[in-house]
């Protein structure tokens, strides 16, 4: 990409942030179009990115690197930033400057915003399946980053009224709820699986404090439930694989699937980074096992990505016998509210 069109991103995301209601964050991000420049190694790798910056999520890579050192302490005066305080270009600059070498590691990989939040979007395709077939769901997951939406059968959900999950549960989802609840339905969870290609490890503290630092300033209820849910996982860690996605689509699909249980494809905010040739091959594997699919052993296919154009997050679901797509829902991307638009009775 050019000098030009990498700036461009970062105004770019600091619109996006401000439609998802995260005027601090996108204010970082704004500001960093302008204190970018070639007198730090992080700079000249930044404004010389030979991707595609929106897709790659690097403004965002370098915002949680920022992040990261405001919660530890080490940079007082990017805290006070992410608060809403001080001139944000010249802090952003000197920070670059003076740290440089602890921000170089996270362009190297895209954010891994594991947002418990997330899987209220999710349930909206649960049920939209569950609605459709009646049957125990099998869950697979991929780019799971630390599994926290692996856990979406132990927490407690509130969508418009509707309760879904277990009572007493650590983490209750309740987001603002734009439209008419979903009808009620049984979700029966029989299993669940994830896998990513470079998984999180929650009992490694550096590892939390890693999902930590994607967690927008904006937003500090989503600081306590992700701690509750990092305690969730550590208390009964569900099965999470390490591998390449495609791989592990091809080789779980192909595997028999119990009569009378639904399997279900599921991820959130992780498409884009897959980039062609995998995601090709996910679709060329669903394919055939949607032409395999009957009404006894049936698949599903739920996601919620963001529709750039929109600026804002769908949840679809595909659903095999028949090949048939339904949008569910606008949602924030990490779940603080919902709009529904299908969702209702069969």
């Amino acid at each position: 990409m050019s000098e030009r069109a990498v700036r461009s991103a970062f105004l770019a995301q600091q619109g996006f942030c401000d439609a998802m209601d995260a005027p601090l964050t996108g204010r970082v991000s704004g500001a960093l179009a302008e204190a970018l420049d070639d007198t730090t190694e992080t700079g000249r790798r930044v404004l010389a990115w030979p991707g595609e910056a929106i897709e790659d999520a690097l403004p965002l890579r370098l915002v949680g690197g920022l992040r990261a050192l405001a919660l530890r302490g080490d940079a007082p005066e990017l805290a006070a930033l992410f608060a809403g305080e001080g001139d944000a270009v010249p802090v952003l600059a000197a920070a670059l400057r003076d740290h440089d070498a602890a921000l170089l590691p996270w362009l190297d990989g895209p954010p891994q915003t594991n947002e418990p939040g997330r899987s209220a979007a999710l349930m909206l395709g649960l049920i939209h399946a569950a609605r459709t077939f009646g049957q125990p769901l099998d869950l697979l997951e991929i780019g799971s980053s630390a599994g926290l939406n692996l856990l979406i059968d132990r927490y407690a959900f509130d969508l418009g009224g509707l309760r879904i999950g277990p009572d007493g549960s650590p983490v209750t989802l309740t987001p603002e709820w734009r439209g008419p609840p979903p009808e009620p339905v049984a979700i029966d969870i029989a299993s669940v699986r994830g896998v990513d290609i470079a998984p999180l490890d929650l009992t490694v503290p550096a590892d939390a404090d890693r999902l930590r630092a994607y967690v927008w300033a904006d937003h500090p209820d989503r600081f306590a439930r992700l701690d509750a849910a990092i305690a969730m996982f550590a208390a009964d860690p569900p099965r999470l694989d390490q591998g390449d996605a495609a791989d592990w689509v091809e080789a779980r699909l192909a595997e028999p699937q119990p009569a009378g249980h639904t399997r279900v494809l599921m991820h959130s905010v992780v498409w884009q980074y897959l980039g062609a040739d995998r995601q090709a091959r996910i679709r060329a594997a669903l394919d055939r096992a949607g032409a395999a699919a009957t009404p006894d052993r049936p698949l599903a296919w739920v996601r919620l990505e963001p529709n750039r154009d929109l600026a804002r997050h769908e949840v679809r679901a595909t659903l095999w016998p028949g090949d048939a797509e339904t949008l569910l829902a606008r949602s924030h991307p990490h779940g603080r509210w919902i709009e529904p638009i299908t969702i209702g009775s069969a």
